[in-house]
């Protein structure tokens, strides 16, 4: 793979670098800058080398039409912060805003442009249209620095096309990434757990199946959990479950008693009347969860606290661990039990922690944890999924030489 130091001399080159600015908002308060701040070596390294920094990124999901309350006025803000030098915003991508911007741009400048996907063409099916948009925004650079990770598994304009309009390399961002998740798929220290939660089955498909061969412990929370415990026999009440899913849980359980590989579930459940932070909560052993107080209505939302306790036992005895899914609706404090001990047992691990991304990597600054407590927060949920499902990613394929 293409990386910076392939580049020549930036000094005064006018570099576009696609970051991953996407981050949670309150209204116009940014709740967790995290995907910012990873950002940060590599936009700060182009600064150093005087190079003109012109950074891109989407942020939400708006209808291909500017709207407010998507803008990336308030990530431009914040970068500028980390940096601790002015940025530029520019209110539009590729219109008269945009050109201007990033002509008054001085040697180890930055600018923002304003959200990629306010332009269709971005996230366009037609590949003639994204062609189309990529170079226009072309047009603005010498040099595309490929640094969003979470938005490479992604055939989308400024992934893909544009690494192609010029010359193209991928960030540190990235190149940290990849040699995290080589580690976890190609040489990872043993024992090696894999811990997975989240709501359904159906999205971990793929990861359980490429990494059973590899790993020596899996241990399964969340909501998915309930379609393991549907393919053991048992009720799980008002539960989520994927019925469609539970022929497949079964064959997982024959595949890893085969290998050799224990699947851990959890053994108690704590169990709500309701979804609510207001619902009655009992805790009832996993295998008889409607023999709890609300009987079949009874709707888990964690994991027990024997549970949380043995999962992260295992966890902190690990040499390597990945962890991706919450183990509950950790936005409610009575449901956070268990995403809270697996994420401390992660800090505790004497070997390589990664946090998986997405819900995971929000669920770990929310209970407080510092980024620096593990090995390696992934910045891409989806992206790292694929990767680990052994998926080629059009981000990281076009960057290859």
């Amino acid at each position: 793979m293409r990386t910076i130091a392939s580049l020549p001399s930036l000094d005064g080159k006018r570099v576009i670098i696609r970051c991953d600015l996407n981050v949670p908002l309150d209204g116009q308060t940014i709740t967790d800058d995290g995907r910012i701040v990873a950002s940060v070596p590599t936009i700060k390294y182009l600064v150093e080398q005087s190079a003109k920094v012109i950074v891109i990124s989407h942020l939400g999901r708006p209808d291909g039409a500017p709207d407010a309350k998507y803008s990336l006025e308030p990530a431009a803000a914040r970068l500028g912060e980390l940096l601790g030098q002015p940025v530029a915003f520019a209110t539009d991508t590729v219109g008269v805003e945009a050109t201007g911007a990033v002509k008054a741009l001085a040697r180890g400048g930055v600018v923002v442009l304003e959200n990629l996907r306010f332009n269709a063409a971005e996230t366009s099916k037609d590949a003639v249209e994204r062609e189309a948009f990529a170079a226009k925004l072309a047009e603005f650079a010498d040099f595309f620095i490929s640094d969003g990770f979470g938005v490479v598994h992604r055939k989308q304009a400024s992934v893909y096309e544009l690494a192609k309009a010029l010359p193209s390399v991928a960030g540190f961002l990235i190149e940290k990434e990849l040699e995290v998740l080589t580690r976890l798929t190609e040489t990872p220290e043993r024992p090696y757990a894999v811990v997975l939660g989240g709501s359904k089955v159906s999205d971990k498909l793929g990861v359980i199946d490429h990494l059973l061969p590899t790993v020596n412990k899996l241990l399964v929370g969340g909501g998915m959990v309930f379609t393991f415990l549907a393919a053991q026999g048992h009720k799980v009440g008002k539960s989520l479950l994927e019925v469609d899913q539970i022929d497949t849980c079964k064959e997982y359980l024959q595949r890893a008693a085969e290998l050799g590989v224990e699947v851990i579930l959890p053994t108690d459940i704590v169990v709500a009347s309701k979804f609510g932070a207001d619902a009655e909560v009992a805790v009832t052993a996993a295998d008889a969860i409607e023999s709890s107080p609300f009987g079949g209505n009874g709707l888990g939302l964690d994991i027990g606290p024997v549970s949380a306790a043995a999962f992260a036992a295992e966890i902190a005895s690990a040499k390597t661990v990945f962890w991706n899914g919450p183990m509950g609706v950790f936005e409610i404090d009575a449901f956070a039990g268990g995403t809270r001990a697996v994420a401390k047992a992660l800090t505790q691990v004497d070997g390589l922690s990664v946090v998986g991304g997405g819900d995971s990597a929000a669920a770990v600054r929310i209970l407080g944890f510092a980024d620096s407590d593990f090995g390696h927060i992934s910045t891409g949920g989806g992206a790292s999924l694929e990767f680990l499902e052994g998926k080629k990613l059009p981000g990281l394929e076009v960057l290859n030489d």
